[in-house]
C-alpha cells in the first residue's frame, strides 16, 4: 500500500513539475510573440520557427526545469512543418507543438481584441485579485 502512495504521490509531482513548465514556456512564449504582434508582423511559418528557436533557447526557462523536463516541449522531428514566409495555417488541426500552440493562441487573442471595438462610454472595472 505504501508503494503505491509513494508511486501516487511521484505521479502528481511529476504532472505538477510539467504544469510549472508549460506555464513557464507560455509566458515566455507570449512574451516573445507581443514583440510581434505590437509591431504588426503576420504570423508566418518562418516565424513560428523563430519564436519556437528563442523560446526553446531561453537561458531562464533552461536553468528553471530539468533537461528531461525541457525535452518534452520540443518538436518532434516526424512533424515538420513548412519553413516559408506564407501565413501559418493549421486549418482544424489541434495538434500543435507547444510553442507553436503558445504563439498561435496569442495571435488569436491578439486578433480578437483589435476587432472588438473599445467603447468609450463603459466604466472601466478594476480587477481585484480577489474577485468580485
Amino acid at each position: 500500500m505504501n508503494d503505491l502512495t509513494t508511486e501516487q504521490a511521484e505521479h502528481a509531482l511529476a504532472a505538477l513539475r510539467y504544469q510549472t513548465a508549460a506555464r513557464d514556456l507560455e509566458h515566455i512564449v507570449r512574451n516573445i510573440a507581443a514583440r510581434y504582434i505590437v509591431q504588426q508582423v503576420p504570423l508566418s511559418w518562418r516565424l513560428l520557427h523563430a519564436i519556437e528557436a528563442e523560446a526553446l533557447a531561453d537561458l531562464g526557462f533552461a536553468s528553471r526545469h530539468d533537461a528531461i523536463m525541457l525535452g518534452l516541449f520540443q518538436r518532434p522531428s516526424e512533424l515538420p512543418y513548412p519553413e516559408t514566409d506564407e501565413a501559418a495555417d493549421f486549418g482544424t488541426s489541434t495538434a500543435l507543438p507547444a510553442v507553436f500552440a503558445f504563439a498561435v493562441s496569442a495571435y488569436e487573442e491578439a486578433a480578437r481584441r483589435t476587432s472588438q471595438p473599445a467603447s468609450k462610454s463603459a466604466p472601466l472595472k478594476h480587477a481585484r485579485a480577489w474577485g468580485d
